[in-house]
């Protein structure tokens, strides 16, 4: 019996309907099901520009099949709908071409799908359009169904595959290109999303009644006449008068129900469930909707019932080989959801020792077969575990091989003797379990592939994640790389410290005397004091004390180190004091000073900046000692570096000199009979590039001994301080491969962690977690090989230290320029940053661009020399006050052409200048005049004077422009605040407001903090500078002016 409202009731009508709604009767067997995907919700169409000359339009037009046949395959195959058209298949579908603008309206004009790409000149059409119409048509070409007969005038969404459809559906738009109807009044409305549920709703009498619902943009809407858009989108579209179209995606993907609904929808009406059948529909017939609908109660009138997840079972199956084969599979009713066993597991069963996170990529994981022990220890292990969480059931069948798990306490003995490869130990380890002594090799290889178990040959297995195998594995994973694990385990005299926690996991150990000397005195809270040298005529600080009997330790032990002290306290000083004591009495590694041996020299390679620094202080501080310093090569000096060798105590080069000379260095070093002492690496971080050829030169140089000096040993990575140890410190770290895989991405790049599925809402504390221990373990290795004090900490004596940022407002018209150079920039390097390192030489060229167009316009081109640059002007204006007052000041830039403006402005205001640069010739000269009192103000540029400088004289320093490295901003402040500085320092920072100026200050902030979490503190929250910083650079700055001053 049918009611008023259309309603079909009765006891068990429902059930019929259901069925037929959902296709269990059969009736969706004939429903196409083209290849289907999904797609966001997208924009409004454009309407049609009337005054565009030849605008174009894609018109949409529902359009009835006509039947093709293999014989009758010939004419159109579909036709418009239209009052008069005789009965036709009834099998309708949207079509779409190309149209262009006429005085009547909106017309084809000869345009098709196959000649729109040709008529561009004729019809003076937008390529940009033309381009898009031909997207359009390929897009539909990529899946377009083989069929009897093609009308070539239309193409129907049905047959688009792809849902980039929506994409380029959204992009008409912003082209000019209209969507419309195919009557005048005809519209087209192009929708964000479309929502297709059954909606259940509960009577006053407690019966149900089930309707389609059809929501577009989250407005509900009537289920008229339309169709599906392959399967993810759909359309609806009037036949009446009105022939206007609605178009939407979907999210997820159209069911085969849903099809159906949508091309039919009035063969579905409201379905009644009678109050007696409501429980039964609740039980059975809610759970087959689900299957193919949506389902909820839009009213909330009715409570749903939670859907029951469907039983996950692995089958477990007992082959030949042994092998255990897994196998995955859902079981349940009709229409229970799928729980991806991801949201089944509990995390402490995810993971290398029970169910691996790669297999839960998919919802369920393939089928896997698990070879020997791995799958003994699967049933053994994890498969308990899995019987244990509600939701998951595991059949075992075949018969399962007889393995069993030796479970006791491994028993280590460990020996330790010298090598007869200097500076390494030959390291024994015998392993017994249970009684049984495990085989060295199984073991060994076992630990170096990463295994987790070891099968041995009376089929009883070890589980290797014990922790008595930790620190082996870790050893043997080192040593792997430094190939030195093939016939035995070596230890370098730098892993000692790591490795001395070993031998508390040992029960027995043998060691050497000097290994276990070495381990005593690293473990110590401060070297052991010595002697100072008699020749050292200055009196150490109390820090530069420590500081000298550590080196005296590394001297004394064969160890290289980096002396990493704050800038301004003395690190040559320190450095003086130990070559001065190696020489008076022991060799490295003798640790007595008994007999001096025939004296070797110490090389010293410096930055040219500071190579005179070194003669001045050994000649102040330890005048019994010659000094070479060489400023030529061997060819242009026509002095040997033999000779000096044979006469110096010290040989101090620049970087680019030992480069030159290197094979003359290298010769005396390998000299059995000379030989050099030690190399020190004055300014390090020249050298803390590893594919620089000072970093490869000096790893070459066959010296015992090797220390980096530099306040800076880490500026923008971790890998940077890698490359440092691998020269003054090999063996500490592993290979630059394993140091990238263990350190740089767990401390530098930490993974953003996952927001669904595996590890869900706990990935940002983990890589927190692992990032926490990678930092303490990479201090702990660096400990005894880095010393590093700061002022604050060491050197009370130091005047007080101000910083300031002086914000400079652009002039309107240096603002007006600046706005339009940072847009042009912006479109042209947002392209380029996904691949920084392709176009790294590009994107850094513009930002520099920038950085001095934030300056001084006229940097870039003297057309721009009228426009005011306000940064000047302030510096004339302090600089001057400061000059009144007899206070003196350091002015830093990296641009060498913005200081001589700088100069220009300075001495217009009357202020006396000194300039050191590049092309400066006479330094010491222009040093010394500037502390002679000659001048108010040194102008200098980074790369000449950012180091190697004592002025203490000034008092403020001026930075013009930010740099990108905060360690270069400290080593030119630490010209004037260092040890003899009598007055308080202020330092200002000139920055552009809203320029890229502020975002360099804040990447600053950023590389400061790395330093500080590897060196200084504890805490990390940085990186090296990446895509990301680039495009915060470009991103993020305020627009504050019009952009009309170029074409």
């Amino acid at each position: 019996m049918r009611d008023p409202n259309g309603m079909t009731g009765g006891h068990g009508a429902w059930r019929a309907q259901v069925d037929k709604l959902v296709g269990l009767d059969g009736s969706l067997a004939s429903v196409s099901d083209p290849t289907r995907a999904s797609h966001p919700g997208l924009l409004r169409q454009a309407e049609p520009d009337a005054g565009a000359p030849t605008q174009l339009a894609l018109q949409f037009e529902l359009r009835e099949l006509i039947p093709r046949s293999a014989e009758n395959w010939n004419g159109p195959t579909s036709r418009a709908l239209k009052p008069g058209n005789a009965p036709g298949s009834g099998v309708f579908r949207l079509g779409t071409r190309p149209a262009m603008r006429t005085e009547r309206g909106w017309a084809r004009g000869g345009l098709t799908w196959a000649n729109i790409g040709h008529h561009g000149s004729r019809l003076s059409l937008d390529p940009a359009q033309q381009r898009w119409f031909r997207q359009f048509h390929a897009l539909h070409r990529a899946a377009e169904a083989i069929t009897f007969g093609q009308d070539p005038d239309w193409v129907f969404l049905d047959e688009f595959a792809s849902p980039a459809l929506w994409t380029l559906l959204a992009q008409a738009e912003t082209h000019g290109i209209a969507l419309v109807g195919a009557t005048k009044r005809a519209t087209v409305q192009l929708c964000a999303a479309a929502e297709l549920t059954i909606d259940v709703r509960g009577e006053l009498d407690g019966s149900l009644t089930l309707a389609p619902r059809l929501l577009l943009d989250g407005a509900e809407v009537p289920l008229r006449d339309g169709g599906a858009v392959s399967d993810h989108g759909l359309y609806l579209a009037g036949r009446g008068a009105d022939r206007s179209v609605w178009l939407a995606p979907v999210a997820g993907t159209l069911t085969t129900a849903e099809r159906t609904l949508l091309t039919a929808p009035a063969q579905a009406g409201a379905i009644a469930v009678p109050v007696s059948e409501r429980p039964v529909f609740l039980a059975e017939g809610l759970p087959e909707l689900r299957a193919s609908f949506a389902v909820e109660s839009a009213d909330g009138s009715v409570i749903l019932p939670a859907p029951q997840p469907a039983l996950i079972v692995l089958t477990a199956a007992w082959r030949k080989g042994p092998a255990l084969a897994l196998s995955w599979q859902t079981e349940g009713p009709q229409g229970a959801p799928e729980v991806p066993l991801a949201d089944v597991l509990p995390g402490d069963l995810i993971g290398d020792d029970f169910v691996p996170e790669g297999w839960l990529a998919t919802p369920l994981p393939p089928a896997t077969e698990l070879q020997g022990v791995a799958a003994a220890a699967f049933l053994g292990g994890v498969v308990p575990a899995l019987n244990r969480v509600p939701g998951i059931e595991v059949r075992v069948t075949g018969d399962a091989p007889d393995y069993r798990e030796r479970s006791g306490t491994p028993h280590l003995k460990l020996t330790a003797v010298p090598s007869e490869k200097e500076d390494w130990f030959d390291l024994g380890v015998l392993v017994t379990v249970d009684g049984t002594t495990v085989p060295f090799v199984p073991l060994f290889r076992a630990l170096a592939k990463g295994q987790r178990r070891l099968l041995l040959v009376d089929h009883t297995y070890l589980q290797l994640n014990h922790p008595a195998f930790a620190p082996l594995a870790a050893l043997i994973a080192e040593a792997q790389d430094l190939d030195e694990w093939k016939t035995g385990l070596r230890v370098s005299r730098h892993q000692v410290a790591r490795w001395a926690d070993f031998e508390d996991l040992a029960d027995e150990s043998v060691e050497a005397v000097e290994w276990r000397a070495l381990v005593r005195e690293l473990g110590e809270e401060r070297p052991t004091p010595v002697a100072l040298p008699a020749q050292l005529t200055a009196e150490l600080r109390s820090y530069q004390l420590e500081g000298f009997y550590w080196l005296s330790f590394l001297w004394r032990n064969r160890l290289g180190g980096i002396l990493a002290d704050d800038m301004g306290l003395g690190k040559t000083l320190q450095c003086l004091a130990l070559i001065a004591h190696a020489i008076e009495g022991s060799s490295p590694g003798e640790g007595r000073a008994a007999i001096a041996p025939e004296r070797r020299p110490f090389l010293v390679v410096a930055p040219t900046s500071v190579m005179s620094n070194w003669a001045a202080e050994a000649a102040k501080f330890v005048p019994g000692l010659t000094v070479r310093v060489r400023t030529a090569t061997e060819a242009t000096s026509g002095r040997s570096i033999e000779r000096d060798a044979a006469e110096a105590d010290v040989i101090v080069t620049s970087y680019a000199l030992f480069r030159l000379d290197f094979a003359a260095y290298q010769a005396v070093a390998a000299d059995p009979d000379r030989g050099v002492a030690g190399l020190i690496l004055d300014e390090a971080q020249f050298a803390k590039n590893a594919l620089a050829q000072a970093n490869e030169l000096a790893e070459r140089l066959p010296v015992s001994w090797k220390l980096a000096v530099t306040g800076t040993p880490m500026e923008n990575s971790l890998r940077e301080l890698h490359a440092l140890c691998r020269v003054v410190a090999p063996g500490l770290f592993p290979s630059a491969r394993r140091c990238e895989e263990e350190y740089v991405r767990a401390i530098e790049r930490p993974a953003p962690g996952a927001s669904v599925g595996v590890g869900a809402g706990s990935g940002p504390e983990t890589q927190a977690g692992l990032r926490r221990r990678r930092t303490a373990e990479l201090r702990q290795r660096l400990r005894p090989f880095l010393l590093r004090r700061t002022k604050d900490l060491v050197a009370s004596e130091l005047p007080e230290k101000q910083e300031q940022v002086l914000e400079i407002e652009l002039d309107p018209a240096h603002r007006e320029l600046y706005d339009v150079f940072l847009q042009r920039e912006r479109q042209k390097l947002f392209g380029l940053i996904a691949d920084l390192d392709k176009h790294r030489f590009t994107v850094f060229r513009s930002l520099t661009l920038l950085r001095m167009l934030a300056l001084d316009a006229s940097l870039l081109d003297e057309q721009y020399a009228a426009i005011p640059s306000a940064q000047p002007e302030a510096l004339a204006e302090h600089a001057s006050a400061l000059a009144g007052e007899g206070r003196r000041a350091l002015v830093f830039s990296q641009f060498t052409s913005f200081l001589d403006r700088a100069r220009a402005r300075l001495h217009d205001a009357g202020v006396r200048t000194v300039t050191l640069d590049g092309s400066t010739r006479n330094r010491d000269a222009v040093i010394e005049r500037f502390r002679a009192g000659e001048a108010d103000v040194f102008l200098i540029s980074l790369k000449a004077g950012g180091v190697g400088l004592n002025l203490t004289e000034a008092d403020t320093v001026f930075l013009l422009d930010p740099w990108w490295n905060p360690a270069s901003e400290a080593q030119a402040i630490d010209r004037t605040h260092r040890i003899g500085q009598g007055k308080p320092v202020h330092v200002l920072r000139m920055i552009a407001l809203g320029t890229i100026e502020e975002k360099v200050l804040e990447l600053q902030r950023r590389k400061r903090a790395l330093f500080d979490a590897v060196i200084d503190d504890e805490e990390l929250f940085a990186q090296a500078l990446t895509a990301d910083d680039v495009a915060e650079l470009l991103g993020r700055v305020e627009m504050t002016g019009p952009s009309s001053v170029l074409d």
